[in-house]
Formats: C-alpha cells, sequence, structure tokens
C-alpha cells in the first residue's frame, strides 16, 4: 500500500472504533452519576443531586449560540421542563465555557438568553463534572450530552450529544425515557 493509503486505513480504522464504542454512552446507563462539582446557578437557587430525588432530572451541557447543537436543542428541552414539570421533571443546564473571551456569570446570562433557555443553568467552569460524568479518559465526539435521571438519581437515558431537533428521532427517544421514569 501506498503511504497515504495505510494512513488513511488507520485512520478510519480509529474513527470506527471511537464511533462504535466511545461515544454510545452504554458505560453511564444504570449508574448513579457523582454529585456535580458546579460554581454559580442562574435562574435557581443552587441544587444538587440529593436535593432532586424523587425527581426525574434532564442535564444538558451546553456552551452558547454559536453552537449549531446547542441551539438547535433549547426547543425540545424547554418543552419538556413545560411539559412535564407538574409530574416532577427537572430540566438543568450545565454551562460549560468554550468562548475564547473571559468567563464571567454575565457571559453566561447573556448566552442564556440568546438561546431562550428557560429551565436552571449551573455553570460547570472547569467542566470538572462533564469530565466525571461523559468524558473521563473516554474520546468522545460531542460534549453537549445529555442525560436522564431517573427519580433515584440512576442514569437511564443518554443522548450522546449533538443536536436534539424538535419532530426527530433523538427528541422521541428523550421524551419517551423521561416517560419511562415518571
Amino acid at each position: 500500500m501506498r503511504p497515504i493509503a495505510v494512513f488513511l486505513a488507520s485512520f478510519m480504522g480509529l474513527l470506527g472504533r471511537g464511533a462504535a464504542t466511545a461515544d454510545a454512552g452504554e458505560n453511564v446507563i444504570g449508574t448513579r452519576p457523582p454529585e456535580w462539582t458546579v460554581g454559580q446557578w442562574i435562574g435557581s437557587e443552587p441544587m444538587t443531586l440529593a436535593s432532586l430525588r424523587a425527581k426525574v432530572v434532564v442535564v444538558r451541557w451546553w456552551t452558547g449560540p454559536d453552537c449549531p447543537y446547542c441551539a438547535g436543542s433549547v426547543p425540545v428541552l424547554n418543552g419538556l421542563g413545560k411539559d412535564f414539570r407538574k409530574r416532577g421533571v427537572v430540566v438543568i443546564g450545565m454551562y460549560h465555557h468554550k468562548s475564547s473571551g473571559p468567563l464571567t456569570r454575565e457571559h453566561v446570562v447573556a448566552q442564556r438568553d440568546r438561546l431562550g433557555i428557560e429551565f436552571p443553568v449551573a455553570i460547570d467552569a472547569e467542566w470538572k463534572t462533564l469530565r466525571r460524568w461523559w468524558l473521563d479518559g473516554r474520546d468522545r465526539a460531542f460534549t453537549s450530552v445529555t442525560f436522564v435521571l431517573d427519580r433515584k438519581g440512576v442514569v437511564r437515558h443518554v443522548h450522546r450529544g449533538g443536536e436534539i431537533a424538535a419532530g426527530s428521532a433523538d427528541a422521541a427517544a428523550l421524551e419517551k425515557a423521561v416517560e419511562a421514569c415518571l
């Protein structure tokens, strides 16, 4: 084989392994994630996983309006929060900073407002919780991941990242997971 062909074959093999195993999220289904380590909260008093027991919790990491996956997912997440709030569902946004500008509370509030986020947001400034829940030594295609925790705090569904568009199979799977936890 020519050198470029060898390189491409190796590269495609790595991609194939990563897509098949690293991104699926099966390794966290059925586990209880550790308590989050976050700084400030926007739109809510600080919450803990322990304080949310007996609730179904949807947690979505997001970065801002420049992220098309985050922007495209907000309508579905806002809808879940509205439609299921009275049944004990809490949607929480975890902001993880990717901007080249400084991380300030004002920056996060502006990003939240530009996206139209209607649920509480915590700032995962150093990605501590994101690393422990999702990245922790694994190659992942996205950091905009979504978790559904049942009333006992156990992970029952993971949307491995990217957009959750209204009317999509991903949105239907997310809603089905929330329903199953109720």
